[in-house]
């Protein structure tokens, strides 16, 4: 028996994957795609394994205040001598425990809305008006009418970046649907009594998904200036939990004292924004190269 050459195991390896996702994972061998996610590996790493790289916790005391940068603490100390940097770290898990959880159910749920008008015409007319109301408030006034009716926390801020992000999931969807449901092959498969849940998956939502994963990636960026946005005027996450965004309400009424309470924090703030961004240049750059 002939053995197959080593070179042609890769090559197999590519062709049984599904076209869709090897086109997807081709984003992450481009420059743009390697940054952005190791960037954002690292930062769901360090997240991950605060409780374990500082075992000590978030609020641990010190008796120094307001100490500049340090090799024992890189962002220096708060008020209350407590590390900047450990509170920081603590804070992502906050901020990517929003955008990782909210966004996908938001683009799911919005897909779902925008394909309704294969229902019935006027149930996705009418779908398409809720949606456009809701683009009527921007990120930030609609997180601070949900914070008036819910409490300030994280789940007002969860569902701050879910219904934000509805209308272009939603739109994107709709879109495809009208654009898909009288092309010749939607009309063939109709008549060969192709139901329209079937016409929907194998049709509507592949021309759909590309829009749709790369304005997720888009989303979560702006999901990260939510929280921030709401957070810094006391309306985002409560102390003593930390995030970005309180780490940097409180900094602000010391940044004579420490500048360095507010540039830590914002320095990561602004690392997983362009990480994020990142990714999501470099999905929207392979999906434009079929």
């Amino acid at each position: 028996m002939t053995d197959l050459p080593l070179t042609a195991a890769p090559a197999a390896t590519r062709r049984s994957l599904n076209p869709t996702l090897a086109r997807y994972l081709s984003a992450f061998r481009t420059p743009r795609g390697v940054v952005g996610l190791t960037i954002l590996v690292v930062m769901v790493l360090a997240a991950l394994l605060a409780p374990v790289l500082f075992p000590g916790g978030y609020d641990q005391q010190g008796a120094t205040t307001f100490a500049g940068p340090s090799a024992g603490h890189l962002f220096g100390t708060d008020e209350f001598g407590r590390d900047i940097f450990v509170r920081s770290v603590y804070g992502l898990r906050v901020d990517l425990s929003l955008i990782l959880s909210a966004v996908p159910l938001s683009m799911a749920i919005g897909t779902l809305l925008g394909l309704s008008g294969a229902i019935s015409g006027w149930l996705g007319a009418g779908v398409q008006r809720l949606l456009d109301v809701i683009i009527g408030f921007p990120g930030l006034i609609l997180g601070v009418c949900l914070v008036a009716v819910l409490g300030a926390g994280w789940f007002a801020l969860f569902l701050t970046i879910l219904i934000g992000g509805l209308p272009s999931a939603g739109r994107l969807a709709r879109g495809a649907w009208l654009s898909q449901q009288d092309r010749e092959y939607v009309l063939a498969a109709r008549v060969l009594g192709v139901s329209r849940r079937q016409l929907l998956v194998r049709h509507v939502l592949p021309n759909a998904m590309d829009a749709i994963v790369v304005n997720g990636a888009v989303w979560m960026v702006v999901g990260v200036y939510i929280e921030a946005g709401l957070s810094i005027v006391g309306l985002g996450v409560q102390p003593p939990t930390p995030s970005l965004g309180v780490l940097l309400n409180n900094g602000l009424r010391f940044v004579v004292q420490s500048p360095t309470y507010i540039i830590g924090p914002a320095s990561l703030l602004l690392l997983l924004a362009v990480g994020v961004s990142l990714m999501s240049d470099a999905l929207n750059e392979a999906v434009n190269r079929r």
